[in-house]
């Protein structure tokens, strides 16, 4: 922070906290955490299929891989969640004394939306290296009163030639905690309409024909060509759920712990000395991880939830296989846009659903644009977003893969805070 600037009240928002906030636009910040993978690996990129439901063997089976287009195995889209070692240079003691402190401090921030692009595969044996920075921040007014801060997070990758990969632009909204406890509630108050209720045979027995139906639709190596796909064509549904404790478990199997600092016992102890604030005390009085919401009843509901909850990066994840098992071995999913309108409590189940809603050639590419959707049991819409799968063509031949705005992770970052500045005028 500039000597200049006021410090912001922890747990308000305020004026200072945006200008804090705007002072770290652009700046690139070194990555301390170790990711879940160095390198790619069939192993790793198994485990983190399977922790969201997904066994694709262009993902999970090397020899299977070596036959089609790509010659080997490659990762999942999903994948680069996991992977990341630093890319950036240390921050000079002027730069440190300016991003000194947190100006989001004791505030909750939730996901809202995510914004992906894929450019280059992960192959098995690849490293990848990662830049981050904040590209944009705003303040605004909350749903239900009070300020809100919007902080808009940007991560590019490379790998280890120096080639982009993907980016990944999630904007996460920040908000003044309530005063009010909910930690007095009953943890298993199912009259809650937030909470799921219990399910009966014949509603398992719809989701389990989803699953049973799932390895026919799944494309493959059956090649499908930009000149088949219709527009108003509806992808074959699919099914997560219901969300259960295991569920999530294995999800963190695959993606790693990502929030908090990775590691048990002694590991957890050196983290907690360097950032106390990530380990509040649970009902015993033992710090733990504030990631524990997504699994602990009563820690969700002192934060005013009615009970745990998914991560964003899971929807996401659920509809990229969503468009991989309809694109095919030879297609690419290149943009993911998605906005997530409401919690996914665990007990709930997610229906996966896509739309083709245009078809382009641009430079010698040939684009399908969709809208996909997760709809919760009770109908609701929970995420939604669009997407831009690009296919072989019968004319054009092969998918030609989609080229970065810049060639470098530097740039990359700078073209992002430009673009953001352009859609907030």
């Amino acid at each position: 922070m500039s000597n200049t600037s006021k410090q912001p009240e922890a747990g308000k928002i305020t004026e200072a906290t945006l200008t804090q906030m705007q002072e770290r636009v652009g700046v690139e910040v070194p990555e301390p955490r170790r990711y879940h993978n160095d390198y790619v690996t069939q192993d790793g990129s198994r485990h983190f299929c399977w922790g969201y439901g997904d066994d694709n063997p262009l993902y999970c089976n090397a020899e299977y891989a070596k036959n089609t287009r790509w010659k080997g195995l490659i990762a999942a889209p999903g994948f680069s969640y996991t992977m990341g070692e630093n890319d950036v240079a240390p921050l000079s003691p002027e730069m440190k004394k300016k991003l000194k402190g947190d100006p989001l401090s004791g505030l909750g921030a939730y996901q809202a939306e995510m914004n992906f692009e894929w450019w280059q595969p992960l192959r098995e044996g690849d490293q990848c290296y990662l830049r981050k920075a904040l590209v944009g921040t705003k303040l605004s007014e909350g749903r239900m009163g009070g300020k809100t801060i919007h902080e808009v997070r940007g991560i590019f990758q490379r790998n280890q030639d120096g080639v982009p990969v993907a980016s990944r632009r999630g904007t996460f909204i920040a908000t003044e905690r309530s005063d009010k406890k909910e930690g007095d509630k009953k943890k298993d108050d199912r009259k809650s309409p937030a909470l799921p209720q219990p399910y009966s045979d014949d509603e398992l027995a719809v989701i389990d024909a989803c699953y049973e139906a799932e390895a026919d639709i799944r494309r493959g190596d059956q090649t499908r060509y930009w000149e088949d796909v219709e527009v108003g064509e509806a992808l074959p549904q699919m099914v997560k759920g219901p969300l259960k404790l295991t569920d999530l478990i294995l999800w963190h199997m695959g993606w790693g712990l990502q929030i908090s600092p990775p590691g048990a016992f002694r590991l957890t102890h050196d983290i907690r000395k360097k950032i106390p604030g990530l380990f509040p005390k649970d009902h015993l009085g033992v710090p733990d991880t504030v990631q524990r919401c997504h699994w602990q009843d009563d820690w969700a509901q002192q934060l005013g939830f009615p009970g745990p909850y998914d991560y964003g990066g899971q929807r996401e994840v659920w509809l990229s296989h969503l468009l991989t098992n309809w694109m095919g071995d030879d297609g690419w999913l290149w943009k993911l846009s998605l906005q997530h309108r409401k919690f996914n409590f665990l007990g709930d189940t997610t229906w996966l659903q896509g739309t083709v809603t245009d078809k382009k050639i641009e430079n010698g590419r040939y684009q399908v644009h969709l809208d996909v959707l997760c709809v919760n049991r009770a109908g609701e819409n929970s995420t939604l977003g669009t997407a831009v799968i690009l296919l072989p063509s019968r004319e054009g031949g092969e998918v030609l893969l989609p080229e970065p705005p810049a060639d470098n992770l530097t740039d990359l970052i700078k073209h992002q805070v430009e673009e953001y500045k352009r859609e907030s005028e």
